[in-house]
């Protein structure tokens, strides 16, 4: 790796590109999931509906977790009200381990689980940073 290569790469002061780009890949990581979720729910609306019920939620609440799951995947992406919409995902992430993934003897429900805590941990980590540098957060805040 060149030296200019790497001085590119690098986040300084005065290059705060590395760090802006990670935040962006980010959220749009933490986002993927939901947005996928979402359509995925959408596309099989019967047996997203069933399971639902399975976890004990009723079944008319699915629009509005496909609102939510795509809403806040876009906003996550976007940089929207980033900080609030994290904590949202995160609240979600955590009922969602609670609801569907508490059968500890069953081994995907178990790495389910904790794949969930730390989908959770990642949003509570944007929540505290915020969006960064490539968000609408950012460009409303050097507006006003």
């Amino acid at each position: 790796m060149s030296t200019s290569t790497l001085s590119t790469a690098q986040a300084t002061p005065d290059n705060p590109l590395l760090p802006a780009v990670a935040d962006l890949a980010g959220r749009i990581g933490l986002a993927a999931i939901f947005l996928l979720a979402g359509i995925n729910k959408i596309q099989n609306y019967e047996g997203s509906a069933q399971y639902l019920a399975y976890g004990g939620l009723p079944e008319n609440l699915l629009p509005l977790v496909i609102v939510f799951e795509i809403g806040g995947a876009l906003a996550l992406i976007l940089g929207f009200q980033t900080r609030l919409v994290a904590l949202a995902l995160a609240g979600f992430s955590l009922i969602t381990a609670a609801l569907f993934h508490n059968n500890f003897a069953d081994q995907m429900q178990f790495l389910m689980f904790f794949k969930n805590l730390a989908i959770a941990g990642g949003f509570l980590v944007v929540a505290a940073h915020g969006a960064g540098r490539f968000s609408v957060d950012q460009r409303n805040r050097n507006v006003h």
